[in-house]
């Protein structure tokens, strides 16, 4: 077997980001992703479970989570503030051979308006590049999700266009939003991440 033959994996680490630790997931971090899962506004914009149950946060967590990072396809962290489990944040769609990665992210109720999505986003984007040499990072919000729009642009993200039928929700087809960060916006002053 030759380096080529084996596919390039994810390492477990720990991301800091002022004062948000984006960390791997654990068990005991079930409770807090089914309750924050069980969201109708989280619920509106991804296509997860419903109802989201305990034994799902638990496979989430326990299963899919660590077959991502173990299969090179991708890495989910949680995202904490303060000791508590304000959301997750993950690369994923990873294309080694291109070098493009896909983030994406949820955010607990309770954290919502404080900058976590974009703080989160942003610094697992800069990683992917910085220590990955990843040379893409694209970031979809759909139309509809306002929020999730705003989020991308405070980090920096750059909007490129809209996607025609691209996404799916639990009401059916949506149009998403595609934004990028390539490691030449990561010197560029105007597209630094705007936090509040």
């Amino acid at each position: 077997m030759t380096a080529l033959d084996t596919a390039p994996t994810f390492h477990e680490t720990t991301l800091t980001a002022g004062e948000l630790t984006l960390r791997p997931l654990n068990q005991s971090d079930a409770d807090e992703v089914a309750e924050a899962c069980q969201d109708p506004e989280t619920m509106r914009w991804l296509p997860i479970p419903r109802p989201y149950t305990l034994a799902n946060a638990e496979w989430f967590i326990g299963t899919f989570a660590p077959e991502l990072r173990e299969s090179g396809a991708g890495i989910v962290f949680a995202i904490h503030v303060a000791g508590r489990l304000a959301g997750v944040v993950d690369l994923k769609h990873v294309n080694w051979a291109y070098k493009v990665a896909e983030v994406g992210y949820w955010v607990a109720p309770w954290a919502r308006g404080r900058g976590v999505a974009s703080r989160a986003s942003r610094a697992l984007a800069e990683w992917a590049i910085c220590a990955h040499g990843f040379e893409r990072v694209e970031l979809y919000a759909a139309t509809g999700n306002v929020a999730s729009q705003r989020a991308a642009g405070k980090a920096g993200f750059v909007r490129e266009g809209v996607a025609r039928n691209a996404g799916y929700v639990h009401d059916g087809r949506v149009d998403l939003v595609l934004f990028s960060l390539v490691p030449d916006d990561l010197q560029r002053p105007d597209l630094k991440p705007q936090m509040s």
